[in-house]
C-alpha cells in the first residue's frame, strides 16, 4: 500500500508540474515581443541571421532546444545549411520528458532525467533531424491537405534530414459556411502508415520566418510532443541508455 501512495504521489506531483509549466510559458510569452510569433501580422519576416541566431534570440521559446542543438553537435546545420526547420518549443521537449520520466518512475524504478545531457547525443540528434528538411520551403510553395479528404488534398512527401519520409500539407480552413475559403495553416506530419493515411499532426502557429539560411515554422506548442510520439522518444532514450545525473558544482 505504501508503495502505491508513493507512486500516486509521484504522478500527482508531475501533473501539478506540468501544469505550473503551462502557466509559466504562458506568461512569459505574454510578456515577450510577439511580432515574429503572430500569424497574419504585419512582422517581418526576414531575420537577419541564421537559423541558429534566430533560435537563440528567443530564449522564452528555445532555450531547451538550442541546447538539444548544442549537445548533439548539430550547430553546423542550423549555421551553414539551407534548410526549412519545424521548430518544437521547449514546451513540446518538456513534455516529452515528462512522460519519459512518468515511465522512468513508475515502471522502472529510476530517477527522474533532469538534464538534457542524461539521454545520449545521437537520440537527440536522429529525433531533431525529424525537424528538418533540406533547402528552403515557404507555406506558399506547399500543397494542400485536407485530413479528411487525403485522397483528393495529401500535402506532399518530404524526407527529413535523416532520411524518414515526412509530410507537409497546408490546411484550408472553412470559413462562414464556406468549405476551403478560410484562413490557411501549415501541418508538419510524422508518416505512420502512407497507405492507410496514418499521419502524426503537428500544427504550425507561426510560419514563414525567414532566417539568412532557410525557413523556419514554429511549432504548435500546446498539442505537440517532440519526436512526434511520445513512446519513440522514450523507447529510443531507454534502448541508447539513460547517464546518472552529472553534479554541476
Amino acid at each position: 500500500m505504501e508503495i502505491k501512495y508513493n507512486i500516486m504521489k509521484k504522478i500527482i506531483k508531475n501533473l501539478i508540474s506540468q501544469m505550473l509549466l503551462f502557466v509559466c510559458l504562458l506568461c512569459i510569452i505574454s510578456c515577450q515581443d510577439k511580432s515574429y510569433l503572430d500569424d497574419g501580422g504585419s512582422a517581418n519576416p526576414h531575420y537577419e541571421g541564421t537559423v541558429m541566431q534566430f533560435l537563440k534570440s528567443r530564449p522564452d521559446l528555445f532555450t531547451q532546444l538550442v541546447e538539444v542543438i548544442e549537445y548533439a553537435d548539430m550547430e553546423d546545420v542550423f549555421e551553414d545549411e539551407q534548410i526549412t526547420f519545424f521548430a518544437p518549443t521547449d514546451w513540446s521537449i518538456q513534455r516529452s520528458l515528462q512522460y519519459l520520466n512518468d515511465y522512468w518512475y513508475n515502471v522502472e524504478g529510476q530517477d527522474s532525467v533532469t538534464q538534457i545531457t542524461q539521454i545520449k547525443p545521437e537520440v537527440w540528434k536522429e529525433l531533431l533531424s525529424l525537424y528538418i528538411v533540406e533547402e528552403s520551403y515557404l507555406a506558399k510553395d506547399i500543397p494542400q491537405l485536407d485530413t479528411v479528404a487525403m485522397d483528393a488534398y495529401a500535402g506532399q512527401a518530404y524526407v527529413s534530414l535523416n532520411g524518414r519520409p515526412m509530410n507537409m500539407g497546408l490546411v484550408y480552413h472553412d470559413a462562414n459556411g464556406i468549405k476551403y475559403a478560410g484562413y490557411r495553416q501549415l501541418v508538419y506530419s510524422y508518416v505512420n502508415d502512407f497507405v492507410n493515411n496514418d499521419l502524426t499532426n503537428a500544427y504550425v502557429a507561426t510560419s514563414d520566418i525567414r532566417p539568412t539560411n532557410g525557413v523556419v515554422h514554429v511549432l504548435r506548442f500546446t498539442d505537440h510532443n517532440f519526436s512526434f510520439n511520445e513512446s519513440l522518444f522514450i523507447s529510443m532514450a531507454i534502448a541508447a541508455g539513460i547517464d546518472e545525473k552529472m553534479n554541476n558544482d
